[in-house]
């Protein structure tokens, strides 16, 4: 279930390809409580559903420029002019739902702001004493209970493309869940 390399040893999920390896290293598993940044990986695990993490991740600079650098007040504010214009942008999926879900989401995460004072406050309300989890698995799970609550949570606020299964993502890729294998390098 890992990898090697200069004897530090990976997640085998990382594989070689470069792109994984070095957001394996970097950013995967590594706590954020940014609301930008979680505004980010809202957009791009949404992005994400029914597809591979690394066609995201080699869309992300596109998705940063198609989506104001993820600035969610832009993005809350983009129009039907807008949807058209990344409906051609083939620097991001073009799926017309998802578009539509991302500044849908967009909205709605102000909403979270204003009512629990940042995005970060209500996703750790959901987490055991408020704090992340730093599991200790040799087969990573696709969902926990924490993603069922929030995913179930966020869907009764409206949020579309944030299931359970987006949803652990998203929380392993913020740290909110550390999902690292035990013998991992960079957990």
């Amino acid at each position: 279930m890992s990898n090697q390399t200069n004897n530090l040893t990976r997640c085998s999920w990382a594989g070689t390809d470069e792109l994984y390896i070095k957001y394996h290293d970097e950013e995967w598993g590594k706590e954020v409580h940014d609301d930008h940044t979680l505004f980010e990986f809202l957009i791009l695990e949404s992005a994400q559903a029914g597809l591979s993490w690394i066609t995201i991740l080699r869309r992300r600079e596109g998705y940063r420029k198609a989506f104001a650098n993820f600035d969610v007040q832009k993005v809350a504010a983009f129009t039907d002019e807008d949807v058209e214009r990344l409906m051609h942008d083939e620097g991001i999926i073009r799926n017309r739902l998802k578009i539509l879900a991302a500044i849908n989401n967009a909205k709605l995460f102000i909403g979270i702001q204003k009512e629990f004072g940042s995005f970060d406050k209500y996703l750790y309300s959901f987490m055991p004493d408020g704090k992340p989890i730093v599991n200790h698995w040799h087969k990573i799970p696709a969902t926990s209970p924490e993603s069922d609550a929030i995913s179930k949570d966020m869907k009764k606020r409206g949020f579309k493309f944030f299931g359970s299964t987006i949803c652990y993502a998203h929380m392993q890729a913020t740290g909110m869940v550390n999902d690292h294998i035990p013998d991992c390098s960079f957990k």
